[in-house]
């Protein structure tokens, strides 16, 4: 008669680890890559007012900042010390704010396009002369959403 033997159980082979420094170099190299830390140069100087009540915007792909101040110290000597306008990446005029939201409009999905705000982020010592002709500009454009950035006041 044939003897009966007992199953062994079969341990797992340990998994090898020696290609994880590899992988895990590769996929920080890639993350650094691939990420964009800062979108524009800020060019003008910013001190937005303080207040006491803030909401937050909801998503900021949909969203399109404006910076209204004075150039900053590296700028001055090209764009003088008068409050300027900047639309992206550049300083510009009121004339220009239609195509710049045109070009931000056209890298949204048509189905979100109505949810489109205009941020204006404001430096203190500006006159409302030039803000209500960026407002006045938005509206021609049809842009009624705005937004006023402001930073949080400790109450």
């Amino acid at each position: 008669m044939s003897r009966f033997k007992k199953k062994q159980s079969k341990a797992s082979a340990a998994i090898s680890t020696a290609s994880l420094p590899d992988i895990v170099f590769m996929l920080l190299f890639f993350f650094m890559v691939v990420t964009k830390l800062r979108q524009t140069e800020v060019k003008v100087a910013q001190s937005t007012p303080a207040i006491t009540e803030l909401t937050k915007l909801e998503e900021k792909s949909l969203v399109n900042f404006i910076m209204i101040g004075k150039p900053v110290q590296k700028y001055q000597a090209v764009y003088g010390t008068k409050p300027r306008l900047q639309l992206g990446d550049k300083l510009a005029t009121e004339v220009d704010i239609p195509l710049f939201l045109e070009k931000h409009k056209s890298t949204v999905p048509e189905s979100r396009q109505g949810r489109i705000t205009s941020s204006l982020k404001i430096d203190g010592d500006v006159t409302m002369g030039i803000v209500e002709d960026v407002k006045t500009m938005l509206r021609k454009s049809g842009q009624l959403r705005v937004n006023y950035s402001a930073k949080k006041r400790d109450v």
